[in-house]
């Protein structure tokens, strides 16, 4: 997927930055927050469509399903759809 637009974004020296408000107006629109996915190389910034108690509940419900689903007995049941590097 290719983005539509890609924008710089200048980092002042408090680490803060200003979204260019035509952007705000074509993307935010009302949302007052966005998500910031880290990754090692890269940041991802999305606007929160949801409610704090959706975006709580999911991030309780990642960790709780980790718990049944993050184990070696789930990797082996899955391991027939892993993608083969050989």
């Amino acid at each position: 997927m290719y983005p539509k637009e890609i924008i710089t974004i200048t980092v002042n020296f408090e680490g803060k930055i200003t979204i260019p408000q035509t952007f705000i107006e074509s993307w935010l629109k009302d949302q007052k927050e966005v998500a910031v996915l880290v990754h090692d190389d890269h940041l991802e910034i999305y606007p929160i469509r949801f409610s704090d108690e959706e975006f709580d509940c999911a991030i309780a419900s990642e960790k709780s399903l980790a718990e049944f689903w993050d184990t070696p007995e789930e990797d082996e049941a899955w391991q027939h759809l892993q993608k083969q590097t050989n």
